[in-house]
């Protein structure tokens, strides 16, 4: 059990290697958004179908599952810190290539290079953060991974429409002549490059170095970020929980002496991919195309996304306030009705908007309203439930002997389901209409409630030890 109680103070130096992890969430995030306003560019600049704009955006979900997939297994053997150092070098390539491309193949290269980068990131920094937190703060901290990719996404989209505004459109030359959504990809360079800075700086993970029987090491990081009666108890339980000396393996996420998946890492999965089947990110990767189908002008798509990234933060904001005291599984159970009754409100705002004369969406100023009303509600319902709490739990629901593997796995299905997401709503648009999409989107909200009530088992205020 733990000797750590609410009242003990959490140390500052926990708070700034947690922010230096969160820092890869912020490019995850940023990368992931920037993407949203340099759609319609794209496109014009490629001369790209519709499938090919689809592949344009999720091309780099290919990356990104490939980058989870080898991240927990690079991580357990290498370290934390040396995949969070080369993460933010893949995240600076990116940026740099993906603005210079002139054609789609460079184009898709460079993002799939980020694509890596940001799923390395969605492993390595929950699994780091939990790894170095007293468990009564491990909620709020964890959360920092959260709230520093809807920061990034924020970001992304004031960056996107302060430079779409100046140059008059994406489309448009901005400084030195050179077009503007070319200059949206550059401006990711300064978090990359201090992202690799604070990781150089950053420990390792205790709980690493134990596994690697470093342990006079390890003690050194406990006794500055954990609040213990004694580090040597706690070195212990972690060798113990280890239950040898050997490194960990990647066959350790199968049940003892059978080919068969743990059913926690299956549960794992199920969070996964329930995450990303509720739709969230079709409105941040095409937040500026989605508005303009329903009858928005360019410049208000992109305010709209604005809109959607400040209530997204502070929504963040409310979780991480509440998930050490509500716990995790009620904030999910809160989020998915939630999800449920918005999407399904919107699909019915869509299915009875009429036409205009070119064929698009045209909502009535009250339909509009309404649309905007609940699309929010519905970031503020995933924000405060399934944004945060997902990472959370797959960064502290695995057992120390496989955590590396088993949320490399996890977070893998997490980004094969997000490109399917992404992939097929181009696609979606124009079959199904918008309305079709979100009742899409509905369903699997409807899902989730079923999936939170019977698997979910709360993890709040438990030592990663007697997971």
């Amino acid at each position: 059990m733990s000797s750590e109680t609410p009242s003990q103070k959490l140390p500052g130096y926990v708070i700034f290697i947690s922010s230096v992890a969160a820092i890869g969430g912020f490019l995850f995030g940023f990368d992931s958004g920037v993407i949203n306003g340099t759609v319609e560019a794209l496109q014009e600049t490629f001369n790209a179908s519709d499938f090919g704009t689809g592949f344009n955006v999720s091309s780099m979900l290919l990356g990104c599952a490939l980058g989870a997939f080898i991240a927990g297994g690079m991580a357990d053997k290498f370290g934390r810190k040396p995949v969070m150092i080369a993460t933010a070098i893949g995240f600076l390539i990116s940026a740099i290539g993906s603005g210079l491309a002139n054609t789609t193949t460079v184009f898709v290269i460079f993002r799939f290079i980020g694509g890596v980068s940001v799923g390395a990131a969605s492993v390595i920094a929950p699994a780091y953060i939990a790894e170095v937190s007293p468990a009564v703060f491990r909620g709020r901290l964890a959360s920092l991974q959260q709230l520093a990719i809807v920061i990034g996404l924020f970001i992304a989209f004031i960056s996107n429409y302060l430079i779409a505004k100046a140059a008059g459109s994406a489309k448009n030359d901005f400084w030195f002549g050179i077009d503007a959504w070319r200059w949206m990809f550059w401006i990711e360079c300064i978090p990359a490059i201090l992202f690799g800075i604070g990781a150089a700086i950053a420990p390792e993970s205790p709980r690493y170095l134990v596994a690697k029987n470093k342990d006079e090491q390890a003690a050194a990081v406990l006794k500055r970020v954990h609040i213990l009666t004694t580090v040597e108890q706690k070195i212990k339980e972690i060798h113990d929980s280890l239950r040898s000396q050997e490194p960990p393996k990647f066959r350790d996420v199968l049940e003892p002496g059978t080919s068969r998946i743990r059913t926690i890492v299956w549960i794992g999965i199920g969070l996964s991919v329930f995450q990303q089947f509720v739709g969230i990110n079709v409105i941040f990767y095409y937040g500026a195309v989605l508005w303009k189908a329903a009858g928005f002008t360019e410049d208000q798509a992109l305010l709209m996304n604005v809109i959607s990234g400040f209530v997204n933060v502070s929504a963040t904001f409310v979780a991480i306030a509440t998930i050490d005291k509500i716990g995790r599984k009620p904030l999910l159970l809160v989020g998915s009705i939630g999800m449920a009754l918005m999407l399904g409100a919107v699909a019915v705002v869509f299915a009875s908007a009429g036409l205009n004369e070119e064929g698009t969406l045209a909502l009535s100023k009250t339909q509009g309203l309404i649309a905007l009303i609940c699309v929010h509600l519905y970031i503020f319902a995933f924000a405060i439930s399934w944004g945060p709490v997902v990472w959370v739990m797959l960064g502290e629901m695995f057992n120390n002997r496989y955590r590396g593997a088993a949320l490399g796995i996890a977070a893998s299905a997490q980004w094969f389901a997000n490109f399917a997401i992404t992939i097929t709503f181009p696609v979606m648009l124009g079959t199904i209409g918008l309305a079709g999409a979100y009742g899409t989107y509905t369903f699997f909200a409807l899902l989730s409630v079923a999936f939170v009530w019977f698997l979910i088992k709360e993890t709040k205020g438990r030592e990663l030890e007697e997971m």
